[in-house]
């Protein structure tokens, strides 16, 4: 691994520079979250992040969000990065590589870390995302879940850090019973073990498991975070999940065509509500423990959350319409199912949802409209 050098950067350029300056809907999400009261910044003052997955969406929101609170009140966090391709941090990043708060570690979790230098926190959110990618690279998947996973803890028990936080997702549910209600954080479905889509779930049920591991016999204060699936501003235009397809043809005004009955029912969660629950996680979960991270009012299904979008933006002349492929398997897409998470334990922290799904998806196609990376 390579650390990012002074010589790399260009000191001329002001230090505090905005974190989204072409995007405005997402940097006005990044100043809500830097001054939200209910995140205690306090204990990160003077402290090191070193955040992996970090060109990802929800990694580099984090990095941002800490940027933003460094700007508004001196915290005096420092960042580090982990990104494995330099043109895509440049990217994501821009003009935000200048800033002395940051630092970019080149590299990959899948080997062994380096990086020089005193780290307090660490957010591992590297993971691979896509549906059709865990189908057709089943091993790369679970291999980066479990190898990469395993790197990261071996250096936080190293560096003895204060927090550690797993960025998990709800899949490891798997197949809910069809009688499950809303899902605690105790529960367990079922996972077939030999379908190849299962790598992703599977990886991850494994990965939470180390995690307990790691807290339990090293004392390496792990915290999970069980996303359900996020999105909002930031989103990349060419995104290949569902909610970045309907948002899409809103705007390219082209109807929305499931391969599916769209019975699946899942609960959402906006970006910066996800967020501000990953940070408060880390700062005041209890290690070893795993966190449903969710707006329990969002539970709808696919087809559902299809015509919401037909309705939210009219003046596209959108609708729903059904293409059922033969071989659905494919498409790498999971069981139809209803898998609605329970955010108690969550709340419990401190944390609560503030954006609805109708304001989510208004948020994300303005967002997808204005970012000059989108597209």
């Amino acid at each position: 691994m390579e650390n990012q050098s002074a010589a790399d950067r260009n000191s001329g350029v002001p230090r505090m520079i905005l974190e989204s300056p072409w995007d405005d809907v997402l940097q006005e999400d990044l100043e809500l979250l830097a001054q939200d009261d209910s995140i205690p910044f306090g204990l990160l003052k003077g402290k090191t992040v070193f955040v992996t997955g970090a060109t990802g969406l929800l990694g580099s929101q984090i990095v941002k969000t800490l940027l933003c609170n460094n700007r508004h009140y001196g915290t005096n966090i420092r960042i580090l990065a982990l990104v494995r391709s330099k043109e895509k941090a440049q990217k994501v990043y821009g003009g935000l590589l200048v800033r002395d708060d940051l630092q970019l570690v080149y590299g990959d979790v899948t080997q062994k870390i380096e990086c020089a230098g005193q780290v307090d926190y660490i957010v591992h959110g590297a993971s691979a995302t896509s549906s059709r990618y865990f189908v057709s690279n089943p091993v790369e998947t679970i291999a980066t879940a479990i190898n990469g996973t395993v790197n990261m803890l071996e250096f936080a028990k190293l560096r003895r850090v204060q927090g550690f936080l797993y960025l998990s997702s709800l899949e490891v549910y798997g197949t809910p019973a069809a009688d499950a209600g809303l899902i605690t954080e105790s529960y367990s479905g079922y996972i077939d073990p030999l379908s190849v889509r299962s790598s992703y779930s599977e990886g991850k049920r494994m990965v939470e498991c180390i995690c307990a591991s790691y807290a339990s016999q090293y004392e390496v204060p792990v915290k999970i975070a069980r996303l359900s699936q996020t999105f909002g501003a930031g989103v990349d235009y060419a995104d290949g999940r569902v909610f970045a397809e309907f948002a899409r043809c809103a705007l390219e005004k082209k109807d929305i065509v499931l391969h599916t009955k769209g019975q699946t029912v899942r609960s959402y969660c906006y970006t910066r509500d996800a967020v501000a629950a990953m940070l408060l996680i880390l700062l005041k979960g209890e290690a070893g423990t795993a966190y449903n991270v969710t707006n329990m009012d969002t539970k709808i299904s696919i087809a559902d959350m299809a015509q919401l979008v037909c309705d939210t933006f009219p003046q596209s002349g959108i609708h729903v319409t059904f293409d059922l492929p033969q071989d659905l398997a494919s498409f790498g897409y999971n069981p139809e199912m209803v898998i609605a998470l329970d955010s108690s334990r969550l709340m419990a922290l401190g944390w609560k949802p503030t954006v609805n799904l109708r304001e989510m998806f208004t948020r994300l196609a303005k967002s997808m409209t204005i970012d000059p990376n989108n597209g």
